[in-house]
């Protein structure tokens, strides 16, 4: 492959090449030319609206926060993170962002889909909690108690040492996983993690707080784009995830297969998403805000093509099944029809920004998609999940290795 064709594999690894094969992708709906979904873009309007009453009835004021794991800390109306954050006594700005990232890395990373049946029985307020909100409260109480550190002098820390040897078995014990509380792909979890340890000694960090350092020497004005979070990102963690596709040496992680995009292109059929790599960068934005570092260009990042917001547009009749029976069977995640569903969620998911700033009569700086994400499609998909279905589970069932979704 010619240095031209490898320059070609490597935007694969940027936000841009994610939003133009989805908007790709969606052309193709348009045209009725996929092979599982058809599109109905007279839907949006309906969709919009939906996701508008979802908006105007979690924040009436209109004072929508990021998209960011930080949101799930908030249990029972406390926000779990502040409490830890009084109570650490951080001793400046860089411990408290090094703790944040360290927090936010690990939770995110372990924040694929629970299943419908798990909970976690949060000690404070007596709650059972499922799906993602449990998974942010078990790993931050995981944190707290010093799980991923190897120094019991300093709890609140994850470092490659404890990653690279915690098992499932301690996984499942913090997640209070079980035969009576099945997790999904908790043994996926705990792999995940050795390899991040792995990967961050071969990248020669000693914990992913090493990232906040280095995005702060970065931002030599004070400033910095959320794209170069996303390298950032994509470069320290790439290797973490499990051998998927790799072109002409350059791994592509949450990268698959479709017969039908960018044909005559030299990465013919390649779709990136970048999910949990992008939920990352969303999630490490307030730490540096927090250290006085502005963040900008935020709408560079996409939307996430996970089964809230994917599920959103399926429930709204935005796109549909060519073949119902579809519907009644599991899918692998790097199957076509994943492929395009994740992709049209993506594209779709512009297209509701643009809706939904168009009827507030906000521009994308006052509501970038972040905040559409939250207020949002994510909440919006959550909701008509449980209308439409007594588990509130998707409208699909994916097979997944605790990676992807």
């Amino acid at each position: 492959m010619s240095d031209q064709n490898t320059d070609a594999v490597r935007a694969l690894l940027k936000p841009a090449a994610v939003r133009a094969r989805a908007q790709e992708m969606l052309e193709l709906g348009l045209a009725g030319k996929l092979l599982h979904f058809s599109v109905d873009a007279t839907r949006l309007d309906a969709c919009a609206d939906y996701v508008l009453d979802t908006i105007k009835a979690n924040y009436p004021t209109l004072d929508i926060p990021f998209h960011a794991r930080w949101r799930h800390f908030s249990v029972a109306g406390v926000d779990r993170w502040s409490v830890l954050d009084l109570t650490a006594h951080f001793p400046d700005a860089m411990a408290r962002g090094r703790a944040a990232y360290d927090l936010a890395v690990v939770s995110v990373l372990l924040d694929a889909g629970a299943g419908p049946d798990w909970r976690y029985r949060d000690a404070v307020s007596g709650q059972s909690i499922g799906r993602s909100e449990g998974l942010a409260l078990a790993s931050l109480d995981m944190f707290a108690a010093g799980l991923f550190s190897s120094d019991q002098a300093e709890p609140l820390r994850v470092d490659a040492a404890a990653l690279k040897r915690l098992d499932g078995a301690a996984l499942a014990e913090g997640f209070q996983a079980g035969p009576g509380n099945p997790l999904l792909a908790v043994e996926g979890r705990a792999a995940l993690m050795n390899r991040l340890g792995e990967e961050l000694e071969r990248q020669g960090l000693k914990r992913p707080g090493d990232l906040f350092d280095r995005l702060v020497s970065a931002a030599e004005t004070g400033t910095l784009r959320a794209g170069h979070i996303l390298t950032e990102v994509l470069s320290i963690f790439g290797g973490i995830w499990p051998s998927r596709l790799t072109v002409a040496g350059v791994a592509l992680g949450d990268t698959w297969r479709h017969p039908l995009i960018a044909e005559a292109e030299p990465t013919a059929g390649l779709v990136p998403f970048h999910k949990l790599s992008q939920w990352l960068s969303y999630s490490l934005i307030e730490p540096l805000q927090w250290a006085g570092i502005a963040v900008i260009d935020i709408d560079d990042l996409t939307g996430l093509p996970e089964y809230r917001n994917g599920g959103l547009f399926l429930d709204c009749g935005v796109i549909a099944l060519k073949d119902e029976s579809d519907a009644t069977r599991a899918h692998e995640v790097g199957s076509a029809l994943v492929v395009e569903w994740r992709a049209l969620t993506v594209a779709l998911l512009d297209e509701i920004g643009m809706l939904i700033r168009k009827r507030l009569g906000r521009t994308a700086e006052e509501l970038p998609l972040a905040k559409v994400l939250e207020g949002g499609t994510w909440a919006a998909g959550r909701r008509i999940a449980r209308e439409k279905r007594g588990d509130g589970g998707p409208p699909l069932t994916i097979i997944s290795d605790g990676t992807v979704f």
